[in-house]
């Protein structure tokens, strides 16, 4: 299986579509509040890391796998998918690695989407 794409065009093309004509107005509204909150959520996952409150860390996966896949950031959306997953059935043990990529994989996708945006 390939691995997910960065930002999938279908997700974006289906943003477009939502508002149509409004020359991507919506779009940069909706990746406006995603380049906002997901730091605030990956801040979240940093502090609830450390302090070890397993479900603070597993809201803040679960907001950032829902706002990544509202805007077709499907490897981000992987990624919090697993830290969900793995933070509410095994606890916070072995998450460091994982934790980076999502940071990585947040730092693709907000340049890819800036990329987006600008054109």
């Amino acid at each position: 299986m390939p691995p997910p794409l960065v930002i999938d065009p279908a997700a974006i093309e289906s943003l477009r579509q939502l508002n149509p004509g409004d020359h991507d107005e919506f779009l940069r509204e909706i990746v406006g509040i995603f380049f906002e909150d997901t730091p605030r959520r990956i801040a979240e996952l940093d502090q609830s890391f450390a302090a070890g409150n397993i479900p603070v860390f597993t809201r803040a996966a679960h907001s950032i796998k829902g706002s990544a896949g509202n805007v077709g950031a499907m490897a981000l959306r992987e990624i919090a998918g697993v830290l969900e997953h793995r933070s509410k059935n095994e606890g916070l043990g072995q998450l460091d690695a994982p934790l980076a990529q999502l940071k990585a994989e947040f730092g693709r996708a907000h340049d890819e989407l800036a990329k987006i945006i600008a054109r």
